[in-house]
């Protein structure tokens, strides 16, 4: 059908700006010889995992299980839960996807590595175990260092486990506002994770996977001569709040385009400089501000509750009346992207593709 004709609210995809972003870090990857294993919390939909794997991707990481379970469901070979799992229930289920593909998680605790090593020998298989190292972030992860070295140590002396790598990623690098502060945080990860990789070596133990890096950072982690996986997921789609981080020459960032909007009818007109669509908080994430209005100028997103946005509509704007499509950029595209069921994938102005977001809600 024409996208004028998609009932409302609807995520819509660019597909035509989606391949482009898909192909441009394929080619990072190429150039650099890192290999890129996509973040599946951006889109939770296997058909999407599956075309980045097509274009060399090594596999996927995710956060929770219920992702994992979906994407081996999907078809997906390679999964790394870049996380923590805690909790008898949660590694048995993900040692028992072990049976159909390769499946590796995070550690930061000798504990966690006891109980994923029960886990895996309940199946008989053998789960690749990752330490994380905490190289600013502040969230999980051990020490770099030692502290490191001492957990790896006992993963390889774990029945049912083997020493993964690392998991070194710097999330709050990911948004701040220049280039070179980016910059400068991720060299001091950089050096934190090399110092620790050699002192793996020492031990004896290699390091097949020194993971981390996102969508704001890659092209520091990628020419580093350490990390050897990326693990960028809103590369795909872009949002708002990536595309106000300053660029290397520009204040905005515009490695990747636009591609995923949020499709609004226009549902009151009460007046001259007031429109109000049906999209709101249930269609998009607010947390990272309101969502830009893509195409027109002069209008923007003043205010959003449950089921309307409402919208300024400048002087110079072109004239909106009700039964209007208005795309919307979201702030944040990964909750944005849990609040719907389906992709509308869109090209030449008519519907192509629907794509099931088959890991929405999977936060187990």
């Amino acid at each position: 059908m024409p996208v004028g004709d998609v009932d409302t609210p609807a995520l819509l995809l660019d597909l035509d700006a989606f391949d482009r972003n898909l192909r441009k870090m394929a080619e990072v990857s190429r150039r650099t010889g890192v290999r890129v294993r996509p973040h599946t919390k951006t889109h939770k939909c296997p058909v999407i995992a599956m075309k980045q794997i097509e274009l060399g991707a090594v596999g996927q990481c995710c956060q929770k299980v219920g992702e994992a379970e979906i994407l081996v469901a999907g078809g997906v070979r390679n999964v790394l839960v870049s996380n923590e799992v805690v909790g008898d229930r949660k590694l048995l289920r993900l040692a028992a996807l072990a049976r159909d593909a390769e499946i590796g998680l995070c550690v930061d605790a000798p504990e966690q590595v006891e109980a994923a090593g029960r886990a895996a020998r309940e199946f008989g298989v053998e789960l690749a175990a990752l330490v994380e190292i905490d190289v600013g972030m502040t969230r999980c992860g051990v020490a770099p260092g030692e502290p490191a070295v001492a957990l790896a140590k006992q993963i390889a002396a774990t029945r049912g486990l083997r020493f993964g790598g690392l998991q070194a990623y710097h999330g709050t690098a990911q948004h701040l506002p220049t280039w070179g502060e980016r910059e400068a945080a991720i060299a001091i990860a950089v050096e934190k994770t090399r110092a620790t990789v050699a002192a793996l070596a020492a031990a004896g133990l290699a390091c097949p996977i020194v993971g981390g890096a996102g969508t704001g950072t890659f092209q520091f982690e990628s020419t580093s001569g350490v990390y050897n996986e990326l693990q960028v997921g809103s590369y795909v789609f872009m949002d708002t709040d990536y595309a106000r981080i300053g660029g290397k020459t520009s204040n905005r960032y515009d490695e990747f385009d636009h591609s995923l909007f949020v499709l609004a009818t226009v549902m009151s007109r009460p007046t001259a400089d007031r429109a109000v669509v049906d999209a709101g908080l249930k269609s998009y994430s607010m947390e990272k501000g309101v969502p830009w209005v893509h195409g027109l100028d002069d209008v923007e997103v003043t205010g959003v509750s449950d089921e309307h946005g409402r919208l300024r509509v400048g002087a110079g704007a072109k004239p909106l009346k009700l039964g209007d499509k208005v795309w919307l950029i979201p702030g944040h595209c990964d909750p944005t992207v849990n609040l719907h069921d389906w992709y509308v994938g869109v090209r030449n102005g008519r519907v192509e593709a629907l794509w099931p977001i088959a890991a929405r809600g999977c936060s187990h």
